[in-house]
């Protein structure tokens, strides 16, 4: 991308439009694809960008031109979740539940290892006629990824890197991945494997669809971006999110693990708002790249053949809670963006219906005409995105390592219950009236039967889900079944 380019995206931001941005913009047609190829796909992956980093969507001052583009040209679900980690890295299972549709507790080592019982999104449609290419962040073994792509280009086996020292792969059709293959990039991340994906949009001149996968390690830290970007966002000018605490109020079992020690103990307001101007510079600076993509796509025609997803593997509190990470279950930590646009789909559409990133297989299949494999566990989404349905799912489980379970209701009741060695704590948020999960509402006794409740059907989900917790016979303060759901 030329230097006048950025500069002019930048000028664009600083003037409140985006039009140097989404000049290029993309066609998207409903028609059928009767008598043509299935349509390609495009798949856009960014690692710690949480739920509500999308500038025409959320009431915060991040920019997202092209990322806005893509909401106002397709479905967006504002209530997409991941179904947790087991555990500090919850990249890994989070990434893996994606590729294999899989529920959290039923994948092979964390997510590290991918057997061969469980067909991977890349993989079936390799097996289906598409040219499969992928870029960026593998965090689920050198095996798993040479089963999904024909071809690729500036491979990170790793789960994090400096954005400018980043240690890369060449794609080798043998799959032989060895150590001494391994070779350092200093273009910055998100510069580089948007560069991979234009190649390779450029060079695609097959017949065949094609799947391409641009797996991003922004906006994970290190906080960093070019200057350009970091000049957008001054720290004074953050207003703090209304759950920042200067510490979490209870030991939730994991305050002293890496992404917590980001930032001293006690947090303060100066420090938490460095550190959110640094990750929306990340998120703006990705979104310019991502945007290069989508311009490229359009330039060389094949965005009308193309479904385009948007989403991201986990969130991050960046303060919120007095916490930095994502080892936990608020809604900062758990809810994900996630976009579907393309031919098919329709546009400007939000929907709050409940789901997982394990959705997405199924739903790409669904629209493709073709069975998913009977390995995968999630459901279609293809009703929600035409309109068919509302729902899917009437809650959502979710768990952190062995420390903490939750779920959340389709009515927006949230339960969440910690078990600390041995200590028991419980939260219940109304999340129609506290969207920021700061009233905690378990220990009102007006509200007792609906904890019971909520706590029988978590355990429930967790006996339904192979939970670990569950079979190892943990409590989790079951008491009396309620009916006050």
């Amino acid at each position: 991308m030329k230097k006048q380019d950025r500069r002019s995206f930048i000028k664009s931001l600083a003037a409140g439009t985006a039009a140097a941005a989404i000049s290029g913009s993309i066609p998207i047609s409903c028609r059928e694809h009767i008598g043509k190829k299935q349509p390609n796909i495009l798949f856009l992956f960014t690692d710690d960008q949480r739920f509500d980093t999308i500038g025409c969507l959320n009431k915060n001052i991040v920019k997202t031109p092209n990322l806005d583009r893509l909401v106002h040209k397709g479905v967006t679900f504002t209530r997409a979740h991941i179904m947790g980690g087991t555990s500090g890295a919850v990249c890994m299972p989070s990434r893996a539940m994606l590729i294999c549709g899989k529920t959290l507790f039923n994948l092979e080592k964390q997510g590290a290892f991918i057997p061969k019982k469980h067909i991977m999104l890349p993989e079936f449609l390799r097996q289906n006629g598409y040219k499969t290419f992928g870029t960026g962040k593998w965090h689920n073994g050198k095996n798993a990824y040479s089963r999904c792509f024909d071809d690729g280009g500036k491979i990170l086996f790793g789960g994090m890197s400096s954005h400018t020292d980043i240690p890369v792969y060449d794609f080798d059709p043998r799959g032989e991945y060895s150590q001494e293959k391994q070779y350092r990039e200093n273009t910055f991340s998100s510069e580089l494997f948007s560069n991979e994906a234009i190649r390779f949009l450029e060079g695609y001149t097959s017949d065949d669809p094609f799947f391409l996968y641009a797996a991003y390690t922004a906006p994970h830290d290190p906080r960093m971006a070019p200057e350009e970007f970091t000049a957008v966002y001054k720290p004074d000018d953050i207003p703090l999110p209304e759950n920042f605490m200067p510490e979490h109020p209870f030991d939730n079992g994991e305050l002293d693990i890496r992404d917590e020690n980001l930032a001293p103990h006690p947090r303060t307001p100066e420090v938490i708002r460095e550190h959110i101007a640094g990750y929306y510079a990340m998120i703006t600076h990705l979104d310019f790249h991502m945007g290069r993509v989508l311009d490229t796509l359009e330039r060389t025609g094949k965005a009308k053949d193309t479904i385009i997803v948007f989403t991201g593997d986990n969130g991050l509190a960046v303060g919120q809670h007095g916490l930095m990470g994502k080892q936990n279950l608020y809604d900062h930590s758990v809810r994900v963006p996630l976009i579907f646009s393309g031919p098919g789909i329709p546009r400007n559409k939000t929907t709050e219906a409940l789901c997982y990133l394990s959705d997405i297989y199924p739903t790409l299949c669904d629209f493709l005409g073709i069975t998913a494999p009977s390995s995968v566990e999630g459901a279609s989404l293809k009703d929600i995105i035409e309109g068919k349905a509302e729902q899917i799912r009437d809650r959502v489980f979710l768990a952190y390592r062995h420390l903490q379970r939750g779920l959340r209701t389709v009515d927006n009741w949230k339960l969440i219950k910690y078990n600390v060695g041995g200590v028991e704590t419980t939260q219940l948020f109304n999340l129609n009236d506290d969207p920021w999960e700061l009233n905690n509402l378990a220990n009102d006794n007006s509200f007792r039967q609906r904890v019971n409740g909520l706590t029988s059907l978590l355990h429930s989900d967790m006996k339904a889900l192979d939970d670990i917790c569950s079979l190892n016979k943990l409590n989790w303060g079951i008491t009396e079944r309620g009916d006050g759901i």
